[in-house]
């Protein structure tokens, strides 16, 4: 458990950083308390979302996911590695958007969001869930870069018109029966560069520990948990952690998350050679965070292959 509100304030960010910094060597996954988003905000979202996926499928549908990855993807759409069955979750994506209300449209991976005609209010809890989660991940990254000996904004140099998104994750109840090769989200690892996840009560994230055991990672009111992606851990050439997790809900009740995935501009260069010096010996060549991130959804969600 990290207080990131010394960072924040800018009372004492070394602190903070160097905190982050261990955590993120160990099992990468992190709680964090003072971020700064309003109790009201998460609720007013957490509501709206479970409104949205209460409608029909055929409501839904009518955002269902765009060529740009924006709206709603519906269950056996997402499959987290090869041979496994597909996940229970439906998930409603959106993205960063300026203060006009337009996104760019210059990346397989960013383009206008969706917002459903039956649901006229739920652009303006999603946006500003999505401000407020976005502030904490920039200043995250600031810390990171503190405790790395870089100067504060090194991972912000080129996050102006981020491919950052932002997603309600409904995983409804699992029946016993499905098997325990069944899961609400399998096993995986984070795409990007960080993930900022906001829980509800009910349960059910694990994380596999450095020993290959699954660990319960609960609910603890008013934190959030924050976790080191595949982009951070392969720019920082496995300094931090990107570590396996998976959801599985047997709880009996309906479970909802709210998901910030933080990824700079399309453009930016992951090179581990630029945190540590030219003569560091990377262990992966450079790549766009674009690049890596199309890669990635192509193996992983099964509309980008039709």
């Amino acid at each position: 458990m990290i207080d990131i509100k010394p960072l924040r304030d800018g009372s004492d960010p070394v602190s903070v950083a160097r905190a982050l910094h261990a955590a993120s060597q160990e099992l990468g996954f992190i709680y964090i308390k003072g971020h700064g988003i309003p109790v009201a905000v998460i609720e007013t979202a957490r509501t709206s979302a479970f409104q949205f996926f209460r409608n029909t499928a055929e409501l839904k549908a009518t955002v269902g996911i765009s060529a740009k990855h924006r709206g709603w993807l519906g269950h056996g759409t997402a499959r987290m590695q090869d041979g496994a069955k597909t996940d229970l979750k439906e998930s409603f994506i959106w993205g960063y958007q300026d203060e006009n209300g337009m996104t760019p449209d210059d990346h397989d991976l960013r383009g206008p969001n969706q917002w459903p005609d039956f649901m006229p209010g739920m652009q303006g809890p999603a946006m500003d869930y999505f401000r407020h989660a976005h502030a904490v991940a920039h200043h995250l990254m600031r810390g990171f870069a503190l405790a790395l000996e870089l100067p504060s904004d090194f991972f912000l140099r080129t996050a102006s018109r981020p491919l950052s998104r932002a997603s309600y994750v409904y995983y409804p109840a699992q029946p016993a029966d499905l098997g325990e090769d069944q899961f609400g989200v399998g096993p995986h690892t984070d795409f990007g560069v960080l993930t900022v996840l906001c829980q509800d009560a009910i349960g059910g994230l694990q994380v596999q520990d450095v020993s290959g055991e699954w660990i319960h990672a609960p609910p603890i009111e008013h934190t959030l948990i924050v976790n080191v992606a595949d982009l951070l851990a392969r720019w920082t050439d496995g300094v931090y952690k990107s570590t396996p997790h998976r959801v599985v809900n047997t709880s009996g009740r309906e479970r909802l998350s709210l998901v910030l995935a933080f990824d700079p501009d399309p453009q930016t260069v992951i090179d581990a050679r630029e945190v540590f010096g030219p003569a560091h010996p990377a262990s992966q060549e450079p790549i766009t965070c674009g690049d890596y991130l199309v890669w990635r959804f192509s193996k992983a969600f099964s509309y980008r292959n039709t």
